[in-house]
């Protein structure tokens, strides 16, 4: 039987709302997708840009949604007996129930943004606080103006710990998000040139980024990444917001959270550190420098909102990367088997760099290639076509094999490549698709990555159904 997440009472004073039909005593979940509610759960009908929630509440009604909350306006649309709580706007009486949820909340918690591994540093802090406790944590990438409200209000009241991801690609998106959630402590994981079509700068990007220092509660702790360029500036606002404790991750010597050593292998890491004073040996089942780097800021912000250290580095072994986020995959092809990297959630120069370099460390069979599969990093603004033009760099340091691309800016780094590790052009993911699929042989290793609007999944769904196959498990060699 599920949990109790909300009694309807609670749920309509806490938004001020008007009932209509017969309401359940409660509900055990929330949802604003009346395709994938499940009973008992109470739907939102939010407006969203393309489609209008309201349309989708007879389906989740339908579907067992325990009620619906719906604007007064539309509210002449449904039966008198249907279980409906009536409020002026639906997505502000959302934010209305995540500020009830944050009262009675007795969680520490974790709010992470960054230009980089935001998603991928959420679900380390999940998975590693979970074995200590009943951990809540905003899912997939819920990280605007209804993702962090959605993610909050979900939250039970007897969690012991909660992490939610903040994200933005303008100036002031964060302010009113992290004010929301209240977080004990503050992860910044690093400031890059992304969303540059809507910044002046990459310090303004940081200035941006540091909006997450207003919300934090009194005697929080941030932390930040001090190998990054702009840490003396986001160091400096949160000393000029009175922040009371910030805390450093890096290699740099004065870090408080130091990666001392790591050993990169195809499938993990291996990493001596040094954590608020503690030296810890671990693995992290996820590839890269990049994740031994932010499992750093994973344990320093474990350990600062009172997790056992010790506990928290042996987990991270047996973490597992997020789909679209590095996931693995083994592929039947022929009589041998090929991999599968499924990056396609989001690119952006720093990320991009980051995910050829494991692509350049994943083993291959003996007749096999590293093949790399990219679309567009969107929101770069007039600088775009350098950034992926300056791609071509990783791309020979990793010794990928061959690179498919698509989308007008691909097409930069697409004229800089040799002709040897052309593999092949289209103008979108769907043109690209069948010549992707009609290169992969036994051995290869193929990464597929590019902005959620390039659509890189579509290939990523065609090379799984072409070549079903399993979850890839490696081992460190």
């Amino acid at each position: 039987m599920s949990t109790q997440l909300w009694t309807s009472a609670a749920m309509a004073d806490a938004m001020r709302a008007a009932t209509q039909g017969r309401l359940p005593p409660g509900v055990t979940g929330l949802s604003i997708d009346s395709r994938t509610i499940r009973p008992g759960e109470a739907y939102f009908a939010i407006k969203g840009d393309v489609h209008d929630g309201h349309t989708f509440v007879e389906a989740a009604l339908k579907a067992g949604a325990a009620l619906a909350v719906v604007e007064t306006a539309q509210r002449e649309k449904f039966p008198a007996d249907a279980p409906l709580l009536i409020v002026h706007d639906v997505l502000a009486s959302l934010v209305d129930l995540a500020h009830a949820s944050r009262a009675r909340l007795k969680a520490r918690i974790i709010a992470v943004t960054g230009s980089v591994g935001k998603t991928s540093t959420k679900e380390a802090l999940r998975h590693v606080l979970s074995a200590q406790g009943e951990t809540h944590a905003s899912v997939a990438s819920f990280n605007n103006h209804w993702g962090v409200p959605l993610s909050l209000a979900r939250c039970p009241a007897s969690a012991r710990f909660a992490v939610f991801e903040i994200g933005m690609n303008h100036v002031g998106e964060i302010t009113p998000l992290v004010t929301l959630v209240r977080p004990h402590v503050a992860v910044i994981t690093t400031v890059e040139p992304v969303h540059l079509e809507f910044f002046s700068g990459i310090e303004e990007i940081a200035d941006a980024k540091a909006e997450i220092f207003l919300g934090l509660e009194p005697g929080g702790a941030v932390v930040l990444n001090r190998d990054n360029a702009q840490f003396t500036r986001l160091e400096a606002r949160a000393k000029e917001l009175g922040v009371s404790r910030i805390v450093s991750f890096g290699t740099d010597a004065q870090s408080d959270a130091r990666l001392l050593d790591v050993s990169l292998h195809a499938a993990c890491s291996a990493v001596h550190a040094n954590i608020l004073g503690h030296d810890v040996t671990y693995k992290i089942s996820m590839p890269g420098r990049h994740m031994a780097m932010n499992s750093l800021a994973v344990l320093a912000g474990a350990s600062l909102i009172g997790a056992d250290l010790a506990r928290a580095a042996l987990s991270l072994s047996q973490l597992e990367a997020p789909a679209g986020r590095g996931a693995r995959r083994v592929l039947e092809v022929g009589t041998g088997e090929a991999t599968l990297i499924d990056e396609s959630y989001n690119a952006n120069p720093a990320s991009m760099a980051a995910a050829l370099n494991v692509l350049g460390r994943t083993q291959i069979g003996a007749q096999g290639r590293r093949i790399a599969v990219l679309g567009d990093m969107l929101e770069l603004g007039p600088t775009g076509p350098e950034l992926h033009r300056g791609l071509a760099e990783a791309v020979n340091a990793n010794n990928i094999d061959l690179v498919y691309c698509c989308g007008p800016l691909m097409r930069n780094l697409w004229d800089a490549l040799s002709t040897t590790r052309r593999g092949g052009y289209a103008d979108s993911s769907a043109s690209l698709e069948s010549q992707a699929v009609a290169a992969i042989r036994p051995g290869d290793a193929i990464m597929v990555k590019g902005s959620l609007g390039s659509k890189m999944k579509r290939i990523v769904n065609a090379l799984e159904k072409r070549f079903p196959g399993k979850a890839a498990h490696e081992e460190a060699v």
